[in-house]
């Protein structure tokens, strides 16, 4: 389990963000591992061409559930300390959309601490998805789209 007073560190920002520095935030002189994950924007998604990316959130529940999440995660598994920052606005191909890591003393239990805090943040949180290619503007709500605006 975590270490008392090691609270997950989270964050919805319209900033840039980057798992090397969550990896630094989370790392302990009695973690063995750092697993970090990074989800970025892709240039394709269902067949379609995606020029861009929008997310939107309400920042203090998002928040507020990204800590509830990490939080189960350091009950459930061994771990040292974990952090997620993601981000809202208008993102590019390549941009950074969602960095998470995670510290323990085992590899093992790193990855899959960190396994299900993406898992549950992409069926959980309050984060939202506009897609826009040369179709149009289509929101993502799990595997099927829905056009903005309908």
């Amino acid at each position: 389990m975590s270490q008392p007073g090691r609270l997950p560190r989270v964050r919805v920002t319209d900033r840039p963000i980057s798992a090397d520095r969550l990896a630094r935030s989370v790392a302990s002189p009695h973690a063995g591992a750092i697993a970090t994950f990074e989800g970025v924007v892709r240039d394709h998604h269902g067949g379609k061409s995606v020029a861009f990316l929008a997310y939107e959130a309400y920042a203090p529940m998002a928040e507020k559930i990204l800590q509830q999440i990490a939080s189960e995660a350091a009950r459930r598994w061994r771990i040292e300390a974990v952090a997620v920052h993601h981000r809202t606005g208008r993102l590019g191909i390549g941009e950074v959309s969602v960095a998470i890591a995670v510290s323990s003393a085992h590899r093992g239990e790193a990855f899959e601490a960190l396994r299900y805090v993406i898992d549950t943040i992409k069926e959980r949180a309050p984060i939202w998805k506009r897609e826009t290619g040369p179709d149009g503007s289509f929101w993502i709500e799990g595997p099927d789209y829905v056009r903005a605006g309908d």
